[in-house]
């Protein structure tokens, strides 16, 4: 991966590879020697080949040259959300096994709080904040001069390892190697029309520690020798700003933002520069799409991922024509399956479990390996839905549980397991509804006993607060007498989503 940058440095050295919004930039040439400091101060650290290296920092320049710099060195980066509670924090520090941790001034604190916790606890470099005893700053791991990095000989070696929720349980790190994340940006390369091309602006606000943001926005960068405009965070008038002022030309968006644009005024022009808008983590309504690009005359196309396939799979713009529900087809190098529930192809066009087989497939979840691909390279994601016989695919169910809050993955059982510490619930169940901005959102239903209602949902949502990040925390806390139960004694959560679908119709109070 990390090679990309230098053969951008070597053909334009001088043109702008990433700039913050308003602030800091490099070129190609400042990237490439960048990253080859921040490398050789690794190594210089005595993080070797295969050492983990949490990442807990937000979009700015200081996370391109971290996670280059890492895999450069030939160590695994562990990009991680940097709004995350300690308590996750400090699980994905010791289920990593990460040797260091760079984080900035925003997380610092949190991942002190974190560290406090663990015993051996891993050392921590600092971007711009005041320094503890024992700390580093990011400054001081830069070495003066990089050295030559040695070729990277097995592109099987492991890159980075991305928090997900997998297909059940609690979450998991994927295990994506320089193969898979390199397969994933070159089958993207392969579409056209293009999604990118190198005279191209790409606003940078989703995330980089997801692996949207970091493969299909960051590693398209690389491959297109396109311009990356980072931003810290979406706010829906200063992204339009930025938008205008940085001529940005692609702009990758989860699907909230639409929502949040929808009563902009002005908004055609404000989206002047733009050519393609990009959408993708969370099914966007076809009404929605329809309504935006009739607005603004800017083309929407949206695809279906994973964190395990690096993570494109689907893009509309595979499609031989655009159809309403659709995700798209698969990208050149990734075939699709679906199978039902006796292992075989479903009868006509009754859907089934999606299958996908590819390069740009994961290694399976750390630290064994387990789940992945099976021995044909198929693997099963979880998700129903149905082809057409354009190849067109077509989301229809989840088999998992998760929950999509702003393109974000939250699994249900992590979640239940933090409500259930407060004193007076007695159980819980997590379930997704739909959310206008969000797509999705959680809501918890709590039974209690012998406990007064509102003390309980307020002694949940004020626990929750401070052990989930923002994007987890309940939504809304109904408290109950009773779950609606199996004859096996199973929580009913198809029970629990019929209400939420009442209500949404105004059936229920």
């Amino acid at each position: 991966m990390a090679e990309l940058v230098t053969r951008a440095a070597a053909e334009s050295p001088d043109r702008l590879a990433v700039v913050e919004a308003g602030g800091r930039s490099l070129t190609w040439a400042e990237l490439e020697d960048e990253v080859g400091r921040v490398a050789t101060g690794l190594a210089a650290s005595g993080v070797l080949g295969g050492h983990r290296v949490l990442i807990a920092i937000g979009n700015r320049l200081e996370f391109v040259t971290t996670y280059l710099g890492v895999l450069r060195a030939q160590a695994v980066a562990v990009p991680v959300n940097p709004l995350s509670k300690a308590g996750e924090l400090a699980r994905m520090i010791t289920d990593s096994g990460s040797r260091m941790v760079v984080t900035d001034a925003d997380t610092v604190v949190t991942v002190r709080e974190a560290v406090a916790t663990l015993d051996g606890p891993p050392r921590l470099v600092v971007v711009g904040a005041t320094l503890q005893p024992g700390e580093r700053s990011y400054d001081h791991l830069r070495a003066d001069t990089a050295r030559p990095a040695p070729p990277l000989q097995d592109p099987e070696k492991l890159a980075a390892l991305l928090y997900t929720s997998g297909t059940s349980g609690l979450p998991r790190a994927a295990m994506l190697t320089h193969r898979a994340l390199l397969a994933n940006i070159d089958q993207v390369a392969q579409v056209e029309p293009p999604m990118m091309h190198g005279d191209d602006v790409v606003l940078g606000v989703l995330p980089l520690f997801h692996v949207y943001g970091l493969n299909a926005v960051l590693g398209g960068v690389l491959r297109h020798r396109a311009k990356l405009v980072l931003v810290e965070r979406f706010d829906p008038q200063e992204t339009l700003a930025i938008i205008d002022d940085e001529a940005c030309s692609v702009v990758p968006v989860a699907p909230p933002v639409f929502a949040y644009w929808r009563g902009e005024q002005d908004l055609e022009e404000r989206l002047g520069p733009v050519r393609l808008m990009l959408s993708g983590s969370a099914p966007l309504s076809p009404e929605v799409i329809q309504e935006f690009t009739e607005r603004t005359g800017v083309p929407v196309h949206q695809g279906y991922g994973l964190t395990e396939a690096s993570p494109v799979v689907t893009s509309t713009l595979c499609s031989q024509e655009l159809q309403v529900g659709s995700v798209g087809a698969a990208l050149p190098g990734i075939d699709i399956r679906l199978l039902d529930d006796d292992g075989k192809p479903p009868e006509g066009d009754d859907p089934g479990e999606i299958e996908i087989r590819g390069a740009n497939l994961f290694s399976g979840y750390w630290p064994d390996g387990s789940g992945g691909p099976d021995d044909e390279g198929w693997w099963a994601t979880g998700d129903v839905g149905f082809l057409d016989d354009t190849g067109d695919l077509f989301l229809v169910d989840r088999l998992k549980e998760l929950v999509i809050v702003s393109g974000f993955n939250v699994y249900p059982v992590e979640v239940e397991d933090v409500i259930e510490e407060v004193p007076g619930v007695a159980e819980v169940a997590v379930i997704g509804v739909a959310d206008e901005q969000t797509g999705e959102a959680v809501v918890a239903y709590v039974r209690t006993v012998d406990g007064d209602p509102d003390a309980v949902a307020a002694a949940v949502r004020e626990h929750c607060a401070t052990r989930l990040a923002r994007f987890k925390q309940p939504s809304r806390i109904e408290v109950v007498d009773a779950l609606p139960r199996t004859v096996t004694g199973k929580v009913q959560k198809g029970r629990l989503r019929g209400i939420e679908r009442r209500r949404s119709l105004g059936l229920l109070e």
